[in-house]
């Protein structure tokens, strides 16, 4: 019988509200739109750069762009308003059905693991904050490789470190270019179809869609049925054994 994938979350949209930070982007920036203009042009200047060769941590990036996004709309930037989109981006909330979504999945035995573009230290502060901390057995940073997603060294690199197939890893992310990438490594990928996100009809497919994180649990979880009842079935005898852990214990039966 195959095991359960790990599951692998992106971080900023997919388990964070990044729309949280619009008020303060119209402030500062006089657009509503203003947000969504920065984050497209962060991921697009974070790939021209990793394409280039050239490694610059995100949130340097993230920075630079904010700083050309306000010159071309004729607006100077205060060091207080840097400030606060600073702290604010280091402390967006989870989207409300994230936390029960992803006790589910652990209920159910997956491995639970997370991928970003941020640093591993902006990423451990943003989980912390949000409460998802201990959700997880591991945090990845393309930072370990210097190559910011969907650059195929980086998917590669987690599947190394967790010590598994490619085919037995499943991506969740809100973003189609993410999917793309992860889908391309020869993971499998889920996409959160969260506002303003879609699927793009050409390239790499995901293998699943849902509205919210609640939505793509369910699905995860109704696709292995079996495998989850020998894994609830066997669960009284294998917590018995010194160091059970669900997730390990249910990815390989004998």
């Amino acid at each position: 019988m195959p095991g359960l994938p790990v599951i692998v979350f992106d971080v900023n949209e997919t388990l964070l509200d990044l729309e949280s930070l619009t008020p303060t982007f119209e402030r500062i920036l006089g657009d509503r739109l203003a947000l969504r203009r920065w984050f497209a042009e962060l991921i697009l200047y974070s790939e021209a750069l990793t394409l280039a060769g050239i490694y610059v941590p995100f949130t340097d990036i993230g920075g630079a762009v904010l700083n050309m996004v306000a010159t071309t709309a004729g607006i100077s930037i205060s060091a207080a308003d840097r400030a606060e989109l600073t702290e604010k981006f280091a402390s967006m909330p989870a989207h409300p059905e994230v936390l029960d979504a992803l006790a589910k999945l652990k209920r159910a035995g997956f491995r639970l693991c997370t991928l970003t573009n941020n640093t591993a230290e902006i990423s451990g502060r943003q989980l912390k904050q949000a409460g998802l901390l201990d959700a997880f057995e591991r945090r990845f940073s393309v930072d370990d490789v210097r190559r910011h997603k969907p650059a195929p060294e980086v998917y590669a690199s987690v599947a190394r470190a967790l010590q598994t197939k490619p085919a037995e890893m499943c991506l969740v992310a809100c973003h189609t270019w993410d999917t793309l990438g992860a889908v391309a490594a020869g993971w499998e990928a889920a996409l959160v179809l969260r506002p303003g996100n879609a699927l793009l009809d050409v390239g790499p497919q995901p293998q699943m869609t849902g509205m919210d994180l609640a939505d793509v649990a369910d699905k995860l979880i109704a696709r292995t049925p079996t495998r989850i009842a020998w894994c609830e079935r066997n669960r009284p005898a294998v917590a018995a054994e010194p160091g059970w852990s669900p997730p390990t214990r249910c990815r390989s039966p004998a």
